[in-house]
């Protein structure tokens, strides 16, 4: 058998799992496909209609991008399918393409296009092992993000809910209409009883019976109260009966003009697809013993894409929340999602009407509740007290979706991750090292205040790469760590943060310590990396530094100091206002200086005895 998966190309890591299939496994990814369908199936239509599209398309991609994981994904038991994350950046991409009064079958086909693009983006970035660019969104503005998306859901679905509809766009102009709306009187009293009761049931199962299938149970039921109260009749609008069998496979027709609009969406839809595959692959891996091929992973969506886009259907992404529920039910591996596909087109051939009296408030029901698990109001929270800048920025990502719209909101997110990357670049934590009595090494004297110091040696401590950004600030800090009345012999720098060096900073440097020697001030360096200090030799930087000015470790170079003077230690003098505070090119902020004021003010660290010094931001 072990012979068997080694034929098997990699490139097909469904087939590879196959090949090592156990007989035990069939009986519980049967049960677990059937289980599987329950919820793919209301879902699907519900987060189809949540992308502006027919009900109907969302079956039809959820059996193509099953079947097409089974096949190229390399997590057992990922479920992919149309998400409540992607529904409205569908929507926001397709719908302004499409004249007033809407054309299913254009929106159909635009959305087609634009799960071939996703998908052709997403393989290509896969081939070209491009799995890094799912961490262009860090952590607090996805949060943001989310937060953004789930209210922009949320209000959007609840004119659905409530039995009417809008034409209104943006956050803004939705919430203007909703309220308008409901001063006309439009809202239905039988849509809004099941809305209501839909999402409280939902809320309420999921919450004290987590192995029933809440969705499944509430779409049950409504269908049962539109049948027997023939809820059509008093203004609750039904899906109706869905077109009979499966689409042949299709290449969309679009107009040239639409190819640009329909690139823009699909690059915001493939990031935010794949950072939630990398998040969730990552998650259920950990569970199950397994390793993320991210890669392989990016390859798989843009296969599962791909295939979606030829069958009418739209742009999809893995759902945290299904895949518990295949976990839940003994799935094994992907033999599950084929089962939930095949019964899918099963019911699509026989059973076209199953759903006939499914009320729309119920499935807004389904989308409404699915916004609630994308918002995380906790981390928002958490944010707050551990971090204000990541609070800031979250908040900031949040007001993009909620007032630009979803695919502006998703460039701001981007935007400020990368700013914020550039920002801590920018102006990197710097201090003063000292010596204290009984801690092996050289210590933060914010954190350390009772901290020895050499008379005539300054230990300065940089923590980044010095580059175009950062070199002017960081030769204003040691310019006026040499100010005063009794200046350095020494400016040590502490360079093992230093990671790299351009060629902006060697000038930088070259003139700090030409302005230096002049005043008879030395510039040296301890712990400089091998490939940095490579860096500063190929820029002729030794001509003007001392070569004998580098020196493997900080107590080399204070041994040095001390044999060449005869310094000994002794307590720190009390340091400048202005010197414990985090620089920016030339001033600190209050923030950073209320920070080093708590740094301050902390106990030691732990990790202090280690001979490490406190990092801090």
């Amino acid at each position: 058998m072990a012979g068997d998966r080694k034929r098997v190309p990699s490139v097909l890591p469904g087939l590879r799992t196959l090949s090592g299939y156990r007989r035990e496994w069939l009986a519980k990814d049967v049960v677990a496909g059937v289980v599987l369908t329950t919820l793919l199936v209301p879902q699907g239509m519900a987060y189809a209609e949540l992308a502006g599209l027919p009900a109907i398309t969302g079956l039809y991609t959820s059996v193509l991008c099953l079947l097409a994981y089974a096949v190229f994904g390399p997590s057992r038991i990922l479920v992919l399918g149309p998400d409540s994350s992607l529904g409205p950046m569908i929507a926001a991409t397709v719908l302004p393409l499409i004249v007033a009064g809407g054309d299913s079958g254009r929106a159909v086909a635009l959305a087609s296009m634009l799960a071939l693009m996703v998908g052709a983006i997403t393989f290509l970035a896969g081939v070209a092992k491009l799995g890094f660019i799912a961490d262009l969104i860090s952590k607090p503005t996805m949060i943001g993000y989310m937060n953004g998306l789930a209210l922009t859901i949320l209000i959007g679905q609840l004119p659905k809910l409530l039995g009417f509809k809008t034409d209104a766009d943006g956050l803004v102009g939705e919430v203007g209409a909703l309220v308008q709306g409901l001063a006309d009187g439009k809202a239905v009293p039988a849509a809004v009883a099941v809305g209501g009761a839909g999402i409280v049931l939902i809320l309420v199962l999921q919450r004290l019976l987590p192995k029933v299938p809440a969705v499944l149970v509430m779409v049950l039921l409504a269908i049962a109260a539109a049948s027997l109260l023939d809820l059509g009749r008093h203004g609750v609008g039904l899906v109706g009966e869905l077109p009979r069998g499966f689409p042949p496979l299709t290449v969309p027709g679009i107009r040239w003009s639409d190819v640009g609009p329909l690139f823009v969406g699909a690059l915001g839809i493939a990031l935010v697809s794949l950072a939630d595959t990398i998040s969730n692959a990552s998650a259920f891996a950990t569970r199950t013993g397994q390793e993320v091929r991210g890669n392989e992973e990016m390859i798989a969506i843009g296969t599962a894409n791909m295939a979606a886009g030829l069958f009418q259907g739209f742009p999809v992404s893995t759902s945290g929340s299904r895949t518990a529920v295949a976990e839940r039910a003994g799935a094994r591996t992907q033999l599950t999602g084929v089962v939930g596909a095949g019964l899918i087109v099963l019911m699509l051939v026989l059973l076209p009407g199953l759903f006939r009296n499914l009320p729309q408030p119920a499935l807004a029901a389904v989308v409404v509740t699915a916004s609630l698990s994308l918002a995380d109001l906790s981390g928002t929270v958490r944010l707050w007290h551990q971090r204000k800048a990541e609070f800031f920025l979250s908040i900031a990502a949040f007001l993009g979706v909620a007032l630009l719209g979803v695919l502006p909101g998703i460039a701001v997110a981007v935007g400020l991750s990368i700013l914020n990357v550039f920002r801590r670049a920018w102006w990197p934590y710097n201090t003063v090292l000292g010596r204290v009595p009984g801690l092996e090494g050289f210590h933060d004297v914010r954190s350390y205040p009772e901290a020895e110091h050499l008379p005539g040696l300054v230990i300065h401590r940089f923590d980044g790469p010095l580059f175009f950004a950062n070199a002017k600030a960081f030769r204003n800090e040691v310019t006026r760590l040499t100010r005063g009345e009794s200046p350095p012999v020494w400016v040590l720098i502490a360079a093992e943060p230093v990671t790299d060096v351009d060629t902006t900073a060697a000038d930088e440097l070259e003139e700090l310590d030409e302005e230096l020697n002049e005043r008879g001030v030395s510039l040296v360096f301890a712990e400089l990396k091998d490939p940095v200090r490579r860096k500063i030799e190929r820029y002729e930087l030794t001509r003007t530094i001392d070569p004998g000015h580098f020196f493997p470790t900080i107590e080399a170079a204070v041994a040095a100091f001390r044999e060449r003077t005869g310094a000994d230690w002794t307590a720190s003098e009390p340091t400048p206002p202005d010197a414990t505070a985090d620089r920016a090119p030339t001033d600190a902020t209050a923030a950073d200086a209320a920070a080093a004021d708590a740094a301050a003010a902390d106990p030691p660290p732990e990790d202090a005895a280690a001979g490490h010094s406190p990092r801090g931001e």
